[in-house]
């Protein structure tokens, strides 16, 4: 996670986020990365940490669905991502004054998520 200004557009960090990243790829391989039109122009930005950008505009992807009903997009996992974080009243409108306790309840809401999901999945 990256935490920033709210006034911040999302593809001036991703240079921060894709170093952040724990998991890295194998020396010889790369890794897909599918962004949408507000990513333009940062081809070489995620080509420098090892992925292969595939950007589409939303016409582009809604053409792709109806020649390919069954695929399904894999670019809104952050949409996910903030839709489950909108569920705790106290992050959403970031009362917190500094971004070290802000980044805490933020951790602590993802660990709260994926115990939810674990006890969803496992029973």
């Amino acid at each position: 996670m990256v935490v920033t200004a709210a006034n911040v557009n999302d593809c001036t960090q991703l240079g921060v986020l894709l170093e952040r990243k724990r998991i890295h790829p194998d020396g010889g391989t790369e890794e897909n990365l599918c962004l949408d039109a507000g990513y333009k122009g940062k081809e070489e930005v995620a080509m420098l940490h090892g992925y292969i950008p595939h950007i589409q505009s939303r016409k582009e992807e809604s053409d792709g669905k109806r020649r390919h009903p069954a695929q399904k997009a894999r670019r809104w996992i952050v949409e996910c991502f903030h839709s489950w974080t909108n569920r705790f009243k106290k992050l959403n409108p970031r009362y917190e004054k500094t971004d070290l306790s802000f980044l805490g309840l933020l951790h602590l809401a993802m660990g709260m998520i994926t115990l939810n999901k674990v006890i969803v999945i496992y029973g």
